[in-house]
């Protein structure tokens, strides 16, 4: 195994200071978070995961950090890196490297080689499973390490970006392993993108500039289930929200929810927050930088940062300058300033304040990234290699777990009630 690119704690100084706040907020988390206590009950006792090495590229926070030591308390050797420069929270990096299953290379801040400096020194643990976010682990094993896909029995993906890679790497039929498309099932697009990434997003937002929603013009690019959260949520902070749409479905859909639509174009001239949700490139450029309206926020809740074009921003502008922590204004050669937020990442957890997604909702989507981990350990021999839907059972079962964790039962159908749903012969 090499060791070219050193854990986390060799990059810091105080190491265990980092260690014990990673901790103190990996606790209060965890404390929350019903579904991953359940699990390391079961996880612990019988130890699933032993013998297998799982390298995984996430944001490495306190609620992914919950998800990682409950693989470790399976049995599994786990190696971590980030997978955005910008969304690891170093205290909590360290918290995980403390633990003796647990190898972490992430830190925040850390360039583009770095980046993928890191991820190779993931990969240098010889994986049998992935747990990617964004699909650049899975990327760099095929590219690079080919040698290793016979002895990788599967991976899951947590993000519609990975996802969308993964598909498209499936049909040129490159994808040589069976990788879960965990961002596809209910529980994770029905809570994690809708509420997750709306509440998230908009709450950084507001806590980076110390603005207000209220009368402003909020523009969503992208109606997917993101889009839909982030508008729902703008709207019920008295926002006038338009989305903006490729898609003539979505576009519809969300004209009948009540928002105006409009094409970016026209969107630019009267919006006064811009948030872009699409998966996308180049979803905000020159032409509508040109015609926006001084002291408007750009913000990006897509993965990569490739939605609002800043290149071509940064040769539209005669000054840039840091406004805020957390904010960069471009300032227009007739004096109006478009300020980007995160340096346009992903604003929910690269902005410097940033604490992503509520602990409840990731509590869901790690849950269900767990299960599944657990069903590739258990019937690998299933799977094909190529993009595969999360069985429904699992999902439900995570469902199950959270409900009676909160004490809410529910009905079940009766046996006449299953019989009928599952014929074709009864009519009116």
């Amino acid at each position: 195994m090499s060791e070219a690119y050193p854990p986390v704690s060799e990059h810091l100084d105080d190491v265990e200071t980092a260690r014990a706040e990673g901790r103190r907020k990996m606790d209060w988390a965890l404390q929350h978070m019903p579904i991953l206590q359940a699990l390391r009950e079961t996880y612990e006792a019988e130890k699933p995961f032993a013998g297998h090495v799982i390298g995984m590229a996430m944001h490495v926070e306190a609620k992914t950090a919950n998800l990682v030591e409950l693989l470790a308390l399976g049995g599994a050797e786990v190696a971590i890196t980030g997978c955005n420069p910008l969304s690891t929270h170093n205290d909590v990096s360290a918290a995980l490297d403390a633990n003796d299953n647990i190898t972490s290379y992430a830190v925040r801040g850390v360039d583009s080689d770095e980046y993928y400096d890191a991820i190779e020194a993931v990969i240098a643990h010889e994986p049998t499973i992935t747990v990617d976010d964004g699909m650049d682990m899975v990327a760099a094993i095929h590219e690079s390490h080919p040698e290793l896909i016979d002895t990788i029995i599967g991976g899951a993906e947590e993000t519609t970006t990975g996802v969308h890679r993964l598909r498209a790497m499936d049909r040129d039929g490159e994808l040589k392993y069976p990788v879960f498309a965990v961002n596809d099932t209910p529980m994770k697009r029905l809570f994690d993108n809708i509420h997750g990434t709306g509440e998230s997003s908009l709450a950084t937002i507001a806590m980076t500039t110390n603005l207000s929603y209220a009368g402003k013009t909020v523009v969503v690019a992208g109606y997917g289930y993101c889009g839909k959260g982030v508008a729902k949520k703008a709207a019920g902070q008295n926002a006038h929200v338009v989305v903006t749409e490729v898609d003539p479905r979505r576009a519809l859909e969300a004209h009948m929810e009540g928002y105006e639509v409009l094409p970016m174009a026209d969107a630019a001239e009267i919006g006064d927050v811009f948030i872009t949700t699409t998966g996308n490139r180049d979803v905000i450029t020159r032409e509508h930088f040109e015609v926006m309206k001084d002291g408007v926020l750009l913000a990006n809740a897509g993965h990569f940062d490739v939605e609002i074009n800043l290149d071509q921003l940064d040769d539209l502008a005669a000054n840039v300058y840091e406004a805020r922590d957390g904010v960069m204004a471009y300032e227009m050669a007739d004096g109006r300033d478009l300020n980007v937020l995160a340096e346009g990442r992903l604003v929910n957890l690269a902005s410097p304040i940033a604490l992503g997604h509520p602990v409840e909702v990731m509590d869901q989507s790690f849950g269900v990234q767990a299960v599944v981990v657990e069903e590739l350990v258990e019937n690998a021999e299933k799977y094909d290699a190529g993009v595969h839907e999360v069985p429904d059972e699992l999902d439900r079962r995570v469902a199950e777990i959270k409900l009676e964790a909160e004490g809410i039962d529910f009905d079940a159908l009766s046996e006449a009630q299953a019989d009928y749903l599952g014929s074709w012969d009864h009519g009116t």
